[in-house]
């Protein structure tokens, strides 16, 4: 088994410097496609089908080695979960149509959590955010990267070649049908501890885990895509509000095996139910509510998700969490920076593309 030290490196392959010069360049890159396609609009999962609110539900009676950081005591946490498309915008105010092949996404944001937290910005938070494909697009973040220049012809014949796992990997999550994003599995691709230091340090890589969210009402996925382009909003909308349900997932973790099973740092291989089993720890309950008007939709676009917004009991581990930790914040900033700009000294309305 490897040591904690190995454990946590950022990658085994390459030096903590060419990580950072590798996270350097895609924030740059962001950054940059951030500036034309609106500077106060996420560039990571823009595209919003609703903010909820909710309940984080722990389970009672969890034995006592899941009685672990927010799963410690069985309590009801209120949370607000957004869903989403995990593509940028086409431009300011125009995103992409639903009927498109894209990720989506489910951020949860989990309140009132009393502990000591990997980030000082939240005092009392704890994010999950999750995908509905259980592994990353590539198996590192070098292929990250250049898995977003495959478009402009800066890559050689024989790098595409090497991303073509990638690329197989983005058919398949594009061929997949949603027609209700609270009516589907969701999981979090990348790992994260399940314990302090100590304890992790002690017990080894075993103290590691994945996440899913699952739907207690699983939907059987559509045959043909409605033509709206807004049609998961819709669909949300329809349950919820019009028809007044409510939507419940349970929420589990997947405990690490053995390298071979469940490798922390290959992140395309999928972690197997059969060799580890979802165990479940918590329900998510999100009660039947309108949200679909204009102060809702001002909350969603100021609100932040990450996966660093933490406890220290589950901090992300791996490459791919150490590349979102700065990504994650430095968009952010930027984003909240505009955000402040364009209300305190309002550029003129011919600089600004609306």
């Amino acid at each position: 088994m490897k040591t904690h030290h190995q454990m946590f490196m950022t990658n085994p392959t390459s030096s903590t410097t060419e990580q950072e010069a590798i996270i350097d360049e895609i924030i740059a890159t962001s950054l940059q496609a951030q500036q034309k396609t609106g500077p106060d609009l996420r560039q990571i999962h823009s595209k919003s089908h609703g903010l909820l609110w909710g309940e984080f539900i722990i389970e009672p009676n969890l034995p006592e080695e899941l009685r672990v950081g927010l799963f410690k005591t069985s309590q009801t946490y209120p949370a607000w979960i957004r869903f989403s498309s995990g593509g940028s915008p086409q431009k300011r105010g125009k995103f992409h149509s639903d009927s498109q092949p894209d990720v989506r996404g489910i951020a949860i944001k989990v309140m009132n959590v009393d502990g000591q937290k990997v980030l000082d910005d939240e005092e009392k938070t704890q994010d999950f955010i999750l995908n509905n494909y259980p592994t990353f697009l590539t198996k590192d973040v070098r292929d990250y990267a250049d898995l977003s220049r495959a478009g402009s012809g800066e890559l050689t014949p024989e790098r595409m070649q090497e991303l073509a796992y990638a690329f197989a990997i983005l058919q398949k999550i594009g061929s997949q049908k949603v027609g209700n994003p609270l009516l589907i599995q969701y999981w979090s691709m990348a790992p994260f501890k399940f314990g302090v230091s100590e304890t992790v340090a002690t017990l080894g890589a075993s103290r590691i885990v994945k996440l899913s969210v699952k739907s207690q009402q699983p939907e059987q996925p559509p045959e043909t895509l409605p033509e709206s382009e807004n049609y998961l909003r819709e669909a949300m909308v329809k349950y919820l509000t019009e028809e007044n349900r409510e939507a419940s997932f349970d929420f589990f973790i997947q405990f690490y095996v053995d390298d071979q099973k469940t490798p922390i740092e290959d992140h395309v291989h999928e972690w197997q139910e059969a060799d580890s089993p979802f165990i479940k720890v918590a329900t998510v309950r999100i009660p039947s509510q309108k949200f679909d008007f204009e102060e809702r939709k001002r909350l969603d676009e100021g609100i932040l998700f990450s996966p660093w917004h933490t406890l220290l009991e589950h901090e992300p581990v791996g490459s791919v969490n150490l590349s979102r930790k700065r990504l994650y914040s430095e968009l952010a900033k930027y984003r909240r920076e505009q955000i402040a700009q364009r209300s305190r000294e309002p550029k003129p309305y011919v600089e600004v593309e609306d």
